[in-house]
């Protein structure tokens, strides 16, 4: 159910014919007023005889355009040269043709944006952007050694994808490419090449993305420095090469890519490696092992030399005979030793002997002495000691004998 501003309702009893229709949507869309409209001209119709002009405004970032009609004094005052792909400010209101169900601007004041103001605008923009973060050095990307395949945005059959492909296959013959045609130029570049970086960015097999367009006038270059453009490379996953223009030609879109390359040819010498160059390197380098490991042989050959030199090595029995005859020393030493201590020792012992022969009550008996002892063992040595018929143990050198006091 629909409800207009003045209460009425439309039911499926009481339907809105098409004129009520037409004349309500007119009535909506007459309340927006005159607005200021920036937009890119594609398209310019001036028919004879009559004072009406047709321009087709189209939005440079989008796939969206507008019809405005004017009268032709009123584009004369203010942009008599205008072109197809020229900027122009217009205020203009919008009015829908009931008979036709279309919806178009009238406008009543055209000025043609100059390219001064154009490169005022991107100044701000520029400081927009790099005040956001996307021109940091720290989220650029690194290009990989040698992609697996290169996306490759360009114009069709245009200059700069001839120098991309012929430089890189140059120098790597084998690199492969997939090749999005886009225009770069003109109200139809930006969204086209914004869908082309989302076609590339999604394939996986793709490691880097080249964007590359020939030099060209200022006005030529503008899509690469739009706002949707700059904000499309950003959000990429891949990384960016931007090789837009000559060296002196810094769009917008150089400052967000990870890598700007001055021309398309300098992008292909960013891209992929030169060939010949890494088999230089590949032969400098298997020359410089080759030479470390015949130093480190020759090092190791040498140390061994010197080993091998050495008496220990040259004569090892040299070390045991040394020792051996160091062990038989030491066990002469010691068997001396030990002789002359048992010489000693034996010494020693006559000596003892002697003293303890001398000593010894046994000597004494040799010479006709007894030992005269009671029946308890004490030595008798005062007649006192024993009492008649007391038996006494009487010893002798050779032997004993048993007596009994008689008195």
């Amino acid at each position: 159910m629909v409800t207009d501003l003045g209460g009425d309702k439309s039911t499926s009893d009481k339907p809105w014919p098409v004129r009520v229709v037409s004349q309500k949507i007119g009535q909506w869309i007459g309340r927006l007023g005159w607005i200021w409209i920036d937009g890119q001209v594609t398209q310019i119709v001036r028919r004879p005889g009559t004072n009406t002009v047709f321009i087709t405004l189209r939005d440079p970032s989008a796939d969206l355009s507008l019809s405005v009609t004017t009268n032709r004094d009123v584009l004369d005052l203010g942009a008599p040269q205008l072109t197809d792909g020229a900027r122009i400010v217009v205020h203009a209101r919008p009015e829908f043709y009931a008979a036709r169900g279309s919806l178009s601007l009238r406008a009543d004041e055209i000025r043609q944006v100059g390219l001064g103001e154009l490169l005022a605008r991107l100044e701000q923009l520029k400081k927009l952007l790099q005040a956001e973060g996307l021109f940091a050095r720290e989220r650029k990307r690194r290009l990989p050694f040698l992609p697996r395949r290169i996306g490759l945005v360009t114009g069709r059959a245009s200059a700069a994808e001839r120098d991309v492909l012929m430089n890189a296959r140059r120098r790597w013959p084998s690199v492969d490419f997939r090749v999005i045609n886009v225009a770069v130029q003109g109200p139809s570049a930006v969204p086209q090449i914004i869908d082309a970086l989302a076609v590339l960015d999604r394939d996986e097999t793709v490691d880097v993305i080249v964007l590359a367009r020939g030099g060209g006038s200022v006005e030529d270059l503008l899509p690469f420095s739009d706002e949707a453009l700059c904000r499309a490379v950003f959000a990429c996953r891949t990384p960016v090469v931007s090789a837009v223009g000559h060296e002196t030609d810094v769009p917008l879109v150089d400052f967000v890519a990870d890598v700007r390359a001055s021309t398309p040819t300098d992008a292909a010498k960013r891209v992929v490696p030169d060939l010949g160059d890494e088999l230089r390197l590949i032969a400098h380098a298997k020359q410089r092992l080759d030479r470390a490991l015949r130093g480190l042989l020759d090092r190791e050959q040498h140390r061994l030399d010197a080993l091998r030199s050495r008496p220990s090595v040259a004569r090892p029995l040299t070390m045991v005979e040394q020792r051996e005859a160091d062990v038989a020393a030491l066990r002469d030493r010691a068997a001396r030793n030990l002789r002359h201590r048992l010489d000693r020792a034996g010494t020693e012992l006559e000596h003892t002997l002697a003293r303890l022969r001398t000593l010894s009550p046994s000597a004494t008996l040799q010479r006709g002495y007894a030992i005269v002892q009671r029946a308890d063992g004490a030595v008798v040595r005062n007649p006192a000691e024993v009492s008649g018929q007391d038996r006494l143990r009487i010893r002798l050198a050779e032997g004993e004998l048993t007596a009994i006091v008689e008195e």
